[in-house]
């Protein structure tokens, strides 16, 4: 197996245990990104997930970008790279003259020449976008897209699982609270 391909594989194995040893869906998020721009050589990496009531990418976790460049304004579901939310891989090779980008003058200005952006999809629903960013004409290998795929994947189900911990931990706080109050009231009204 070549050096970069072993890589690769060193690298997703670092981030599903990460993904398993956390229940902090913006540590989970995070490693994704930082791991990303790392093993691709990459200017950036961001991931958003979908808002469905106002149609817009929130960004949940970003590595390598400006933050003039991550506040450029809203990203629209229905107008930033809309493919992808229809669960199709997408591969701009010039961000600074593509329909499909809805802020090119700032993508031009950050420097970002091709972007791939990849569903997060969880249960067959679409979730989020996984967007990698370079500074220069990019391509990239079939192990790579591996990688990628990978993460996309294992990160759609590190967001559910810190999701439903964050759930599930409210409930029990709330349960708890609850049980002191009757504990409380029933100590107060006894004879």
């Amino acid at each position: 197996m070549p050096v970069k391909e072993i890589r690769l594989l060193k690298l997703f194995k670092d981030v599903c245990k990460k993904i398993n040893s956390s229940l902090d869906i913006k540590e989970v998020l995070n490693s994704i990104t930082e791991n990303t721009v790392k093993t691709l050589n990459v200017k950036g990496c961001t991931i958003f997930l979908l808002d469905q009531i106002e149609k817009k990418l929130k960004i949940s976790s970003s590595d390598g970008l400006s933050e003039v460049y991550l506040n450029k304004g809203p990203v629209d579901s229905e107008k930033s790279i809309v493919e992808t939310l229809s669960g199709k891989w997408v591969l701009i090779p010039d961000a600074t003259n593509d329909y499909r980008i809805q802020y090119p003058l700032e993508a031009k200005k950050e420097g970002i020449i091709t972007i791939l952006s990849v569903p997060m999809s969880l249960k067959e629903k679409i979730i989020g976008v996984l967007r990698i960013y370079a500074s220069e004409p990019r391509e990239f290998s079939d192990a790579e897209k591996e990688f990628i795929s990978g993460l996309a994947e294992i990160g759609s189900i590190g967001i559910e699982n810190a999701s439903m911990y964050t759930i599930l931990k409210t409930d029990h706080e709330k349960l708890i609270h609850d049980v002191h109050k009757w504990f409380d009231y029933g100590e107060a009204n006894r004879p």
